[in-house]
This record gives structure tokens, sequence and C-alpha cells, in this order.
């Protein structure tokens, strides 16, 4: 499978942006490993992080094109505000799966709101910088879906 990885604003700052909610590790331990599950699973990952909404959809609109198989969006807190990468995922075909690193239903009131959960296949919360390569792992048991 071809897999994209998008995370959203601020997703660049782990490691050092409030560890006692996000943990330590860096966005670059998370690739790394990512890739590194990716492979054990014969995957292609490819990961990417802007702080900007507009390449996000960019993103989403260039999975489109090329047919990529799956997207795993940590859209961060434009999960909480972007209509246009809810437009952008209701365009894409292909496996969906919105990650967060916490659970945001037990942070603030506003972070209970996605606006992309539904236009995505599933949703993981909760399980720190490890949900990303347990996503990973478990794409493999997914039926193939055509995009």
């Amino acid at each position: 499978m071809n897999i994209y990885v998008i995370n959203g604003p601020n997703i660049n700052l782990l490691g050092t942006r409030e560890p006692e909610i996000y943990g330590s590790e860096t966005l670059g331990d998370i690739e790394k490993k990512c890739i590194e599950q990716g492979l054990k699973d014969s995957h292609s990952v490819k990961f990417m992080q802007s702080n900007y909404e507009g390449e996000i959809v960019e993103w989403i609109q260039h999975a489109i094109i090329q047919k990529v198989d799956v997207i795993i969006i940590n859209a961060a807190a434009y999960t909480h505000t972007s209509i246009a990468i809810h437009d952008a995922l209701k365009s894409y075909s292909g496996y969906k799966i919105e990650l967060h690193i916490s659970n945001p239903h037990l942070r603030e009131s506003f972070r209970h709101v996605s606006f992309i959960s539904s236009a995505v296949d599933a949703v993981v919360a909760g399980l720190g910088a490890d949900g990303y390569c347990h996503v990973i792992d478990l794409l493999s048991d997914l039926p193939i879906k055509i995009n």
C-alpha cells in the first residue's frame, strides 16, 4: 500500500510542545518508526507536516491524483475548524483514518467537535505517538479499496 501520513499545525513541535500531553518523541522519531513499520508490511509511507491548511488540502488532492491507498491524517487544530480539509477528504475514495495522539474528548470542550470525522473511515485517538505505527500495522488487514 501507498500511505500518506499528513500532519497539521504545531505537530512539528512534538517533543517540546506540552510533553505531558503529547509525549517526548519528536515528529522525526515518529516518522522513522512509521517508515520502518511500513517496510515490515511492504508499505510505502510518505510523511508530511504543514502549518498551512491549503497545503494539507493540496496533499489530499495529490493523493487522489496519485491513487494513494490510505491517508492517515492528524489534522491537529484544523480538526476542529476546517471545512476545506473535510471537503477534500470527502473527495478522496481511499481509506482515510483520523488520528490524534491525545484523546480530544478528555480535553477542552472545543476539541470535542471534529469537522473531519464524518469524512473518514475510522478515528484513532489517545494511543500516544505509538498510534501512528499501530494504524500502519493494522492496514494490512484491510480489504483492498478501489480508489
